[in-house]
């Protein structure tokens, strides 16, 4: 057992298992799920359906939180890795779209040409 897989000692009067890389799955599992929270109060701020650019900050680093701990912790677990390698695929792919977009859209607002 590595030194992230040993049992935090300061929670052993609790009776719960919880290692360093469980506290990564956990941390990562709920960023994952609140994501949602997310969008759910950016569409309705907006009145119509919107994904903010931190839904994919979230979705990001939700998964690659849970899918470091599915492969490096003892869990090592391949339904756990197949789980989160496609969202997180999915999320800097769509990041990098919306940073991209934003790009675009600020130099053709910043172009000589463009009347206000």
């Amino acid at each position: 057992m590595t030194f992230m897989d040993t049992p935090l000692p300061f929670l052993a009067w609790t009776g719960l298992h919880l290692s360093i890389w469980k506290l990564i799955g956990w941390t990562g599992a709920l960023m994952f799920g609140s994501r949602w929270l997310v969008q759910f109060l950016a569409s309705r701020r907006a009145g119509r359906p919107v994904i903010p650019r931190l839904f994919w900050v979230m979705s990001l680093l939700g998964s690659g939180m849970t899918l470091s701990y599915f492969v490096f912790s003892h869990n090592q677990d391949s339904v756990g890795v197949i789980q989160n390698l496609f969202p997180a695929f999915t999320a800097a792919y769509s990041l990098r779209l919306d940073i991209l977009h934003d790009r675009r859209a600020r130099d053709e607002h910043a172009s000589p040409g463009h009347a206000p």
